[in-house]
């Protein structure tokens, strides 16, 4: 009797699994989903997270992050306080306080894929930009179903071995970790999406503090 209570229970699991599986999305379809998610959207506001391993550091910073089509976004930290990291259609500008300059990098020569920027504005196919696409069920935070998707970013295999984003059933992205081929990564979590929110164009003007030079330099990490 035992056994046949085992047996049925093991069928039921068994049962309820394959479901799972056969209502999980392929990697492919939930990738346009995020893409369509996204795509929609004029600008963004975010809280978030941001984690470094790496070079033998372990740092740790957050602030919110506001984004607005076309191209500008503004990384405000509010750990450490006054650090910003903002892009205003052009140029890249990066700035930690107790710097004597702030770095400008044209947008042109920046690396976005490590930031979050077309993920989070639908810049991108993913599906296209992503080499080797897989999907893995996870948990997310709220303890709800979720979903990575993890690939290569064409043509920077040789620098960055995987990109993997968090995204929960509705495309929406949780979290994002960027794996560089010499073993440091890069981990954001964000919290509180809002979603079309006002802004204005002084958001995203970096004004220098008194006594701080704006010059060109090298791409902001």
């Amino acid at each position: 009797m035992e056994g046949i209570r085992v047996a049925a229970i093991a069928t039921v699991v068994f049962a309820l699994g394959g479901v799972a599986v056969a209502q999980a999305p392929s990697a492919a379809a939930l990738a346009r989903t995020v893409d369509a998610h996204y795509n929609h959207l004029q600008s963004l506001e975010a809280r978030y997270t941001e984690r470094y391993r790496g070079m033998g550091m372990d740092r740790t910073e957050s602030g919110t992050l506001l984004l607005r089509k076309p191209g500008r976004m503004r990384w405000a930290y509010d750990s450490p306080v006054g650090k910003v990291f903002l892009l205003d259609g052009k140029n890249a500008i990066t700035y930690t306080p107790g710097d004597a300059q702030a770095q400008e990098v044209p947008e042109k020569e920046l690396d976005d894929l490590r930031s979050p920027l077309r993920f989070l504005l639908g810049h991108t196919d993913l599906a296209k930009e992503l080499t080797g696409l897989t999907l893995t069920l996870v948990k997310l935070e709220n303890g709800s179903a979720g979903y990575t998707l993890s690939g290569t970013p064409k043509g920077m295999d040789a620098r960055v071995h995987s990109i993997a984003l968090t995204v929960d059933a509705k495309g929406e992205i949780h979290a994002m970790r960027i794996e560089e081929t010499d073993g440091a990564t890069t981990e954001f979590a964000f919290t509180g999406m809002k979603e079309d929110v006002a802004t204005k164009d002084a958001d995203f003007v970096f004004v220098a503090p008194k006594g701080v030079e704006v010059v060109k330099g090298a791409k902001p990490i």
